[in-house]
Parts: C-alpha cells; sequence; structure tokens
C-alpha cells in the first residue's frame, strides 16, 4: 500500500517543498511539508515517515544535518535524503557519515526523485514482509505492535510498559475479539522474561480432567492412554508467562488447584506424588465479569484476588472507533502479504461503511471482514461493495422466537441465522455469538445446521 508509507518534505522554500509534494502526491504517497527544522521534528513524533527530504541550508538555527540526526533519534528506522543546491564531496561525505541515504542535488528530477522512492520503498515493503513472517512464526509483540491512537488504549499500553518486568498476575477484561491474548503477549515480550517461553491455554476449550492434565501434566499409567510422563503447561512456561484465556470458564475443582498454585508455586502432576515448583509469571483473561461471579458463588473469593493483582479493562471497538481506519489498513497490509493480493487502499466509503458498523465481535471481526473483502476484491481498491455483505447481515435475518420455543431451538437458530450472516465463515460466527470455534463446531454438528 503506496499510502501506507509517509513521506516528509523539509525545505524552507514552499514553491520547492510544494512541487516536491506534489510529485509524491501524483505517485500515490501521503506527503507532509514542514518549513524548518524545528516543525519537522514536530511533525516526526506525531507521525512515522518512511522517508524525509531534507534540504541542508535552512534559516532558524537548525540545518539540514542537524534536522536529520534529531529525527533519526525519533524514528531510527526512517531513510533520509539530503537535499543541497551547491553539491561538494565534503556536503556528500558529511551527509552519508551522519545517516543520510544519499543526497540529491537543485532543481531536482521528478523522474530522479520518483525512481528513488519507489527503490526506497520497495526494499521497506520487503523489510515490513520479512516482519510480518517472522510475528507470524514466532508471535513476539510487544507493545509498540498493537495498533491504536485512542486515548483509552494508550493508558494501557503505558501500563503494559510499567509491569512488563514484574512477576504480579494480571488480570486482562474485555469483550471476546478485542485483543487480550495480544496484550499478555505484548506485556512478555516487552519485559524480562521475553526470553522464556509465551505458553497459552483456553480453559474453555477443554473438559475439565483435559484441563488438568493440560494444566500440570501427568504421570506414566495415571489415566488410560498416559503411556508416558507428560509436562503439563505451567511446567513449560517455568521462567515465562503461562495466559491462561476465559479463565472464568474452569470448574471449582480446577480454581481450588489454581489457587494453590498461585499461592505456593508448586503442585503435582496428575497421578503424581512428587511437587513441582514453578516460576511462571501467570496472565489471565475473561470476558465474563469476575466480581459478578464471586457473588454468585461460581468463582472463588480467593482465587479472584489472586488473579486481580494488575487488571486491565480493554475497551470494546465500538468505544474506539478512531483506531478502525489504522486497524484496516493494518490487516489490509499484512493480508496482502499472507492472501498474495495487491490491494493498496481503502476507499473513504469503505472506510465510512467499517466505522458505521456496530463490530459485536470487536477488532477479531473486523479482521475478518477485511480479510473477506480482499478475498473477493478485483481491484487495486478495497470500496464500500467490498464490505456490503455488512450492512445486509443487518438486515438479512431476522430471528423470529415462536410460543413454546425450547433453549435448544433457539440457540439452533441464533447459530443458523449468525452462520447466514458470515456466510459459513466458523471463525468470524464464534467471535459474533461471543462462543470457543471449537464450541461452535461441535453444536453445528449436534444441530445438524449447514454452513452453507
Amino acid at each position: 500500500m503506496k499510502s501506507h508509507w509517509q513521506i516528509l518534505v523539509v525545505d524552507d522554500e514552499s514553491i520547492m517543498a510544494e512541487s516536491m509534494a506534489a510529485w509524491l502526491r501524483e505517485d500515490g504517497y501521503a506527503v507532509d511539508t514542514a518549513a524548518s527544522g524545528k516543525e519537522a521534528l514536530t511533525l516526526a513524533r506525531a507521525n512515522r515517515y518512511a522517508m524525509c527530504f531534507i534540504d541542508l541550508k535552512m534559516p532558524g538555527g537548525m540545518d539540514g544535518i542537524e534536522t536529520m540526526m534529531e529525527i533519526r533519534k525519533i524514528q531510527p528506522e526512517s531513510v533520509v535524503i539530503i537535499i543541497t543546491a551547491y553539491a561538494t564531496v565534503d556536503t556528500a561525505i558529511s551527509a552519508i557519515k551522519e545517516g543520510a541515504l544519499e543526497y540529491i542535488v537543485k532543481p531536482c528530477n521528478p523522474e530522479e526523485i520518483s525512481i528513488l522512492v519507489q527503490r526506497t520503498i520497495k526494499v521497506k515493503n520487503l523489510q515490513r514482509e520479512n516482519e510480518i513472517l517472522r510475528k507470524k512464526l514466532n508471535r513476539k509483540y510487544q507493545v509498540h505492535d498493537i495498533v491504536t491512537k485512542n486515548a483509552a488504549m494508550q493508558n494501557i499500553l503505558d501500563l503494559t510498559r510499567e509491569i512488563a518486568d514484574l512477576r504480579s498476575t494480571v488480570l486482562i477484561r474485555g469483550e471476546s475479539g478485542t485483543g487480550k491474548e495480544l496484550v499478555a503477549r505484548a506485556v512478555h515480550y516487552s519485559g524480562c522474561r521475553a526470553k522464556s517461553r509465551f505458553v497459552a491455554v483456553s480453559c474453555a476449550a477443554l473438559a475439565e480432567t483435559l484441563l488438568e492434565s493440560e494444566l500440570f501434566g501427568y504421570e506414566k499409567g495415571a489415566f488410560t492412554g498416559a503411556a508416558a510422563q507428560s509436562k503439563g503447561k505451567f511446567e513449560l512456561a517455568d521462567g515465562g508467562t503461562i495466559f491462561l484465556d476465559e479463565v472464568g470458564d474452569i470448574s471449582p475443582k480446577l480454581q481450588a488447584d489454581l489457587l494453590r498454585v498461585l499461592q505456593e508455586r508448586r503442585f503435582f502432576r496428575v497421578g503424581g506424588s512428587a511437587e513441582i515448583r514453578v516460576d511462571a509469571r501467570v496472565i489471565a483473561a475473561t470476558n465474563k465479569d469476575l466480581a459478578k461471579m464471586v457473588e454468585d458463588g461460581t468463582f472463588r473469593d480467593d482465587l479472584y484476588y489472586r488473579l486481580n493483582v494488575i487488571e486491565i479493562q480493554i475497551p470494546p471497538l465500538r468505544e474506539r472507533r478512531e483506531d478502525i481506519p489504522m486497524l484496516a489498513e493494518h490487516f489490509v497490509e499484512r493480508l496482502n502479504h499472507e492472501l498474495g493480493r495487491s490491494v493498496e487502499r481503502l476507499s473513504s466509503g469503505a472506510l465510512r461503511l467499517l466505522m458505521d458498523h456496530n463490530w459485536a465481535g470487536n477488532v477479531r471481526e473486523l479482521e475478518n471482514a477485511v480479510e473477506r473483502a480482499l478475498v473477493t476484491c478485483r481491484g487495486s481498491e478495497l470500496t464500500g461493495e467490498d464490505f456490503a455483505f455488512l450492512s445486509q447481515g443487518r438486515n438479512a435475518h431476522t430471528l423470529v422466537i415462536p410460543p413454546n420455543t425450547t433453549m435448544a431451538e433457539i440457540e439452533k437458530q441464533a447459530i443458523k441465522v449468525t452462520l447466514g450472516r458470515t456466510a459459513g465463515n466458523v471463525k468470524e460466527a464464534a467471535a459474533i455469538l461471543d462462543i470457543d470455534r471449537s464450541t461452535l463446531y461441535e453444536k453445528i454438528k449436534r444441530y445438524e445446521i449447514s454452513r452453507g
């Protein structure tokens, strides 16, 4: 996406700056201009620039070399091109020595500028693709990898930086699809445990006996099929972090077992008699109101207080709509690479439709919607038509509940309606229904629901 890469032109001659900006905008790039080094630094603190064209001679006490050095402190990855009207060997050496990619001489040639930018952006795209691949393979996301400009989310990111090196238990609350695991990974990989394992466990996906074996491991012969000793997730996370997703779904027995691990940092494998000691930081997540569950007697109060040492409440996407354009562009960029597409931008109509949608499934639903639109898109731009399924879904099905309808029938109808909205996409439907994908598959099979 060309528009993803922003360019800054710094020149005290407004005609020169605007001319260069106009050439670059014609090529499809987003361009800002600054008339001084001071103004350039202000822009660099607020925006990320792939490239900066900086005039060497500028009034105001800050020349091009100094401006470049200060910008590179703020954005080390930004490529800087020095512009000069008087090219000398000394000028070139000084510019390159301080970090400029190269320098160009006024009057600038538009074709030369275009080729230079294309070459640089091509390298940037390759670097970005490598970064995406690395993160996809390793899933090592730090705080700066979270895409947001929402004030509440910025406060959350500030908090995650502060707690990254602590061992204190963290409870992340938020609706399904808000990115609870991403925040948990950001805490882990931004702190001193980053070189050790991050182990994620879905507490809602397994039955009690299976979850107990998954968490604590088991000894050979502990039950039918236990042919050899197996380490549990807590052991595997020793020295690192264990992420307990949907912790509100664990049984009373496992609540007691988990409390003991949090209190004493030790446990027994299933069927074992030797205590296992671990140093694993626990980060738990839930979309349920654990405080209400404590009041209702379905969740232990002592466990709740052990888990809720540091609480992070992630706002739903509908409460941070300013993030929708950024997130959508981020997903287009990443999914372009994964799906082998070359969509360059989202139209204003598409962005307006995305901004108006309710996003019951939050960021996960938005990602699924962008992926679906990319798959069906036939041009270089995502338009409102590519997202038409979002508005159609609100009106295409109506849930009617006849008299004497059972809960099972209502559940079956709700699943059918949601699958209709998502055109059979189980991942997206599970996010909207706020249930685990494996649970939805089981219900589809039980009710014999067609996904067509």
